[in-house]
């Protein structure tokens, strides 16, 4: 049995390592968990992550969740090119302080800005009040002026002059806001030269086949899904957005 990574591209972190696996030819069959049918809250998926979420990785017998545990764990089996996670251990350190950082940070700005701009729209009842997306978008500019300032500099990438999984890691995250009509890039010439050069690394069309799912979704509305999936897509919004 070979390599099975569990995944929906709607999901930053799943991008991350669909990226990361497709880029360096690693050979993997992709099963398709749909988080707004609920897929990762079913019985048959607890056997690979009991957690209930995605990614998730099994590797014959072996199971793994977090992406960043996935990401780290596909480097090391595939050998992959060094630039990805460096051997050098100062390199190395600032790859893991960025993977460290950013959770707490741009992970979390960016996923409010896009629940309450794309999502809140769909499963509330009432609109929230402006000063909720104000708020939102406040706190997002404030660390991605940190994310300039302590990560990227005046540097190609994050740690040099090539991609490292920070920068993945980052881009990711990133267009989460962008696709909910949030550009975060606009107005900040340094990120959006960043960006130019991830986007070539990567490959424009890997990347925007990655991306697809939010830049162009197929369904916008919340009619097709279970109501149970749905309410409980509901609650789940309002106890991230309180």
């Amino acid at each position: 049995m070979g390599l099975e990574l569990y995944l929906d591209l709607v999901s930053q972190p799943c991008r991350s390592v669909y990226i990361f696996a497709k880029k360096n030819s690693i050979p993997f069959e992709f099963k398709h968990v749909l988080l707004f049918k609920g897929q990762h809250k079913a019985e048959e998926f607890a056997k690979v992550n009991v957690l209930g979420k995605v990614p998730a990785l099994k590797d014959a017998d072996f199971t793994l969740a977090e992406s960043i545990a996935i990401l780290l764990y596909l480097a090391r089996k595939f050998k992959t090119p060094d630039h990805w996670y460096p051997s050098d251990l100062q390199k190395r350190a600032h790859v893991d302080e960025y993977l460290s950082w950013q959770h707490m940070a741009i992970r979390l700005c960016g996923t409010k800005v896009f629940l309450i701009k794309a999502l809140a729209p769909i499963f509330l009842d009432e609109p929230l009040p402006p000063a909720k997306l104000n708020g939102a978008v406040e706190d997002l500019n404030g660390v991605l002026k940190q994310f300039e300032d302590k990560f990227l500099q005046d540097r190609p990438f994050i740690v040099g002059n090539e991609i490292s999984l920070a920068d993945l890691v980052a881009i990711v995250e990133l267009m989460q806001p962008v696709a909910a009509g949030c550009d975060v890039f606009e107005g900040r010439p340094k990120m959006a030269a960043w960006r130019r050069r991830v986007e070539e690394a990567i490959g424009k069309d890997l990347f925007l086949e990655a991306h697809e799912p939010i830049l162009k979704p197929k369904d916008k509305t919340a009619e097709s899904l279970p109501p149970e999936v749905k309410e409980q897509l509901k609650q789940n919004l309002l106890k991230y957005l309180k």
